[in-house]
């Protein structure tokens, strides 16, 4: 039987990045609304300032730090400042990213540096900056977002795919050089959910209904399907659990 409160992230601090909206918006409003203060992390000022006041209306508590990730000063400043809102982060999560389509050939120098830069850079980068404090504490959480493309490629993604295979192996590298200090990592590979990444995929009714059809659970993902998962690593719950990937898609990865 589980212990008494082991999902209970009271008096944990939690960093979020790509919290402005879609998957990482969804896991910070999870985590606010099982105790901790997070602290939300993306460009956009706004949507940031408006995701904090839903936290708050419903008496969670939430501070914004604006930032581009793919500019490391920036990025280090950002882990920085969000130590002073509510104390040095116990959980981290590497939810921002970006998806640059076309076909292989055609793809940009720039396309594959702004992939790798959100994707799989920022999340070592951020990893490595809060991990000491983590280590020091005996105890931490590292979640990144993997994807179906961890394990299987889409066409019109490379850069994309290439990124999402990196996380997977560097949660099990995260998790091989820090989980005997207590601080875990492990990633959740989301499946199809309506986000900004996935708008040119469910702008198409007919493709959409395909994705969904090739589920066991025989629909897409909806953001709340989201959340125990990640509420579970983020606090003692998973406590023996580290270098996963959990695939939450309706069954998709395993047809």
């Amino acid at each position: 039987m589980a212990a008494p409160g082991c999902f209970d992230l009271e008096g944990r601090v939690a960093l979020v990045t790509g919290a402005s909206s879609g998957i990482g918006r969804e896991i910070a409003y999870a985590l606010a609304d099982a105790g901790a203060a997070v602290v939300l992390v993306a460009r956009r000022a706004e949507a940031l300032a408006r995701a904090c006041e839903d936290i708050v209306a419903r008496r969670g508590r939430a501070a914004a730090v604006a930032a581009d990730l793919a500019d490391r000063t920036a990025l280090r400043d950002a882990a920085r400042r969000a130590g002073a809102c509510f104390g040095p982060p116990d959980i981290l999560v590497n939810a921002a990213g970006v998806n640059r389509r076309g076909p292989i050939l055609e793809l940009t120098d720039a396309d594959w540096d702004a992939t790798i830069a959100i994707n799989l850079t920022a999340p070592f980068l951020l990893a490595n900056a809060l991990a000491p404090a983590m280590l020091a504490r005996g105890w931490g959480r590292i979640i990144n977002i993997a994807s179906l493309q961890s394990q299987r490629a889409f066409p019109m993604c490379a850069p994309y795919g290439a990124s999402k295979g990196g996380i997977a192996q560097l949660t099990r590298a995260q998790a091989e050089a820090f989980s005997r200090d207590g601080v875990t990592a492990n990633a959740i590979a989301p499946g199809f959910f309506a986000t900004e990444l996935t708008a040119p995929v469910a702008a198409d009714p007919a493709r959409w209904q395909r994705m969904a059809d090739r589920t066991f659970a025989g629909r897409n993902g909806e953001l709340h399907d989201l959340r125990g998962t990640a509420v579970y690593l983020a606090s003692r719950a998973s406590d023996y659990v580290t270098g996963q990937t959990i695939f939450v898609d309706g069954g998709f990865s395993a047809g």
